[in-house]
């Protein structure tokens, strides 16, 4: 074998090394996008557990709850609303404490209400005091409980827990870029010497970057793929053992993350093809035995 076949071969061998290791890194960066994607869910499930109780008049009719019902059912914040008859609320009652409170006061003293849970955009005290306002001026309506402890713990936490994922997300992120950064400016030292015989005929830098770009960006691409096949692996291998991941993710989702995968690796390798080629132009060839 010639020595310009083996070179050809050595940097066939490393682009080949170089896209495997870049798409282990999109691999990564794909799990903590899901990750955050899975995080946000959760937090939005947490926030749509949170809610008011609306306790009705001893009076309220039937037709007065007929108008809750409408309006509950055209409301914008309501995640979910639960119905809580007297007769109800008078068992619950007995069940918790064993007391009978008909045999006590010979009618039972306790109102119908309401259990209201709001959509997660709404679960804040500001959002829900004027929800609260709102409802307050209907006449069949005798108290609103809002529970503004929990629901100020709960959003505290949740804004907790997402600053730190994005934190660890953020710093994931970062790493990533080093590796593959690193990677592909391996790949155009192994033709360093090349990109200096080309800058001897003559050749502009713009003419010698272009090959190394544009093979960098290929190889992006050719690695996202490779990291969104083995992430569609790990999500159905997920179903498999009934993790009950796909309810968790919408289509649309999925094809973001993996559209983003592609367009990261094809960028990400094709800026590091550029300025590591650049950087090699811009050397002397004593430097070039340095790296």
């Amino acid at each position: 074998m010639t020595k310009e076949k083996k070179s050809k071969v050595s940097y066939f061998q490393s682009n080949i090394t170089a896209t495997v290791s870049v798409a282990l890194v999109l691999v990564l960066v794909g799990v903590v996008a899901f990750l955050m994607l899975t995080a946000q869910k959760l937090g939005n499930n947490l926030k749509e557990n949170i809610g008011f109780s609306i306790v009705l008049k001893g009076d309220a009719s039937a037709d007065d709850e007929a108008q809750l019902n409408a309006l509950f059912k055209k409301a914008p914040y309501v995640a979910k609303v639960e119905y809580i008859s007297k007769d109800a609320a008078l068992q619950q009652w007995k069940n918790d404490t064993g007391e009978d409170l008909v045999e006590t006061f010979g009618v039972n003293p306790l109102s119908a209400e309401y259990q209201v849970n709001v959509k997660s955009e709404y679960a804040s005290v500001a959002k829900m005091k004027a929800i609260q306002a709102q409802l307050q001026q209907m006449p069949m309506i005798e108290e609103i409980v809002m529970y503004e402890a929990e629901v100020n713990a709960a959003n505290e936490n949740i804004t907790n827990i997402s600053m730190v994922l994005l934190a660890v997300a953020a710093l994931l992120v970062l790493i990533s870029f080093v590796l593959i950064n690193n990677t592909v400016r391996l790949t155009v030292y192994s033709r360093r010497f090349l990109i200096h015989t080309m800058k001897l005929v003559g050749a502009k830098p713009g003419f010698i970057r272009k090959p190394f770009v544009v093979q960098n960006l290929i190889n992006g691409v050719i690695a996202g793929m490779v990291a969104c096949g083995a992430l569609m692996g790990l999500y159905y291998a997920a179903n498999s053992f009934e993790i009950g991941l796909g309810s968790m993710f919408l289509t649309s989702e999925i094809i973001i993350v993996f559209c983003g995968l592609l367009v990261a690796g094809a960028l990400i390798c094709g800026i590091s093809a550029f300025f590591a080629a650049d950087k090699y132009i811009r050397l002397d060839y004593d430097d070039l035995f340095k790296r």
